[in-house]
């Protein structure tokens, strides 16, 4: 009862609040609400050498001693030397599928030209089991094996959780689509919901994917505990602070976009604490990072091949990113790849209504799974 309580909650914050905070702006929300979302109407800031040196500071601060952490994890050989199964044939179809889909994604052939629209699809579906087989092979065990209800119930929730982002996006303006202008508003609609399908399945298979690599464990297993049910005050101080921001990332959209991938991974904790419902940080107030860690680099590694292979597509997404759009990897300016370690994060906690938190958490880095154990 305690999790419906809290799932209703938060999800009650995450839409109400931005459209809550345009309304109380005196402003309509009917722009923000357009299908498909074709018009630009926010206007960003140029760049600025000063904020992004002082957010590159930031960012490296933060992170470097998580990598100097891992690199430097004795005893730690990464993979297995031997894996545990062999390549299954399914895999190798989805390997297949994956490089014709790529070939054909970023050609220009004339044959294909009423096709190239959709090449996201078959691209990412290929990826995501291919993910799955690799997996098998080196572990003995996949996601789509060992639980494959809950792991085909993970397109649809997919569909949903993406469907908030681009609504959340809608108050920033942080990306916007090109090739799509043809599409009629239930074309867009069905075709946008199959591609965002692929984007918890891919970050989960790829979270599954990592627990083979022992090094994870050994770098992140015992670090400095964060203890987040110490006190009920942070959680509120948190869970204020998070939706006042969310309130106001439309009204300041060039200095509050960041919470667009922060806030909903807040919101959902301090709830969660505060009804001392398990989080996807509990193992941190132990000591044990390797799930969060584990996760955020799920979200940067499936965040490189999402941007890759947009760059070349013909219908695609383009970055407008205020302050820091200097130096872009593909689309993506770089320090916006930040934005995907929290990601991971947001991925593991809505696919909780699927699969529990401690099965997305916990290592199993070299153990063969049974298929339904």
């Amino acid at each position: 009862m305690r999790n419906l309580i809290s799932r209703i909650f938060s999800l009650s914050l995450l839409l109400v609040l931005p459209a809550a905070g345009i309304y109380l702006r005196g402003a309509g929300v009917d722009q923000y609400l357009e299908f498909p979302p074709l018009t630009r109407y926010v206007k960003h800031a140029g760049p600025s050498w000063l904020v992004f040196t002082l957010l590159a500071a930031v960012i490296i601060g933060f992170l470097m001693p998580f990598v100097r952490r891992f690199l430097r994890a004795s005893g730690a050989t990464g993979i297995p030397a031997q894996p545990m199964s062999d390549f299954p044939w399914w895999g190798a179809a989805a390997a297949l599928m994956c490089l014709l889909s790529w070939t054909v994604s970023w050609s220009r052939f004339s044959w294909f030209k009423s096709f190239q629209q959709y090449t996201f699809i078959p691209l990412w579906f290929s990826f995501v089991f291919l993910l799955n087989g690799v997996s098998h092979w080196l572990k003995g065990t996949s996601l789509l094996e060992r639980m494959p209800m809950k792991f085909f119930l993970l397109f649809p929730l997919s569909s949903l959780f993406w469907w908030y982002f681009e609504y959340l996006n809608r108050f920033v303006q942080n990306w916007y689509y090109v090739g799509i202008e043809d599409f009629s508003p239930v074309e867009y609609c069905v075709t946008a919901s199959i591609s965002f399908s692929t984007v918890l399945p891919a970050v989960l298979s790829m979270n599954e994917l990592l627990k083979v690599c022992s090094r994870f464990e050994k770098a992140f297993g015992s670090l400095m505990p964060l203890r987040f049910q110490a006190s009920r005050s942070a959680a509120i101080s948190v869970l204020m602070l998070s939706s006042a921001g969310l309130l106001a990332i439309g009204i300041l959209p060039d200095i509050l976009f960041p919470l667009l991938w922060m806030a909903p991974l807040l919101i959902f904790t301090s709830v969660d604490s505060l009804l001392d419902i398990p989080h996807v940080f509990q193992g941190i107030s132990h000591g044990n990072w390797t799930g969060v860690c584990r996760l955020a680099a799920s979200g940067l590694i499936c965040g490189f091949f999402w941007e890759m292979w947009n760059y070349y597509s013909y219908a695609k997404w383009i970055y407008s990113i205020p302050f820091v759009g200097q130096f872009r990897i593909f689309e993506m300016p770089v320090l916006g790849y930040a934005g995907y370690l929290p990601f991971g994060l947001e991925c593991a906690v809505a696919a909780s209504m699927v699969i529990g938190l401690r099965e997305i958490l916990e290592s199993r880095a070299l153990s063969r799974q049974c298929p339904g154990s």
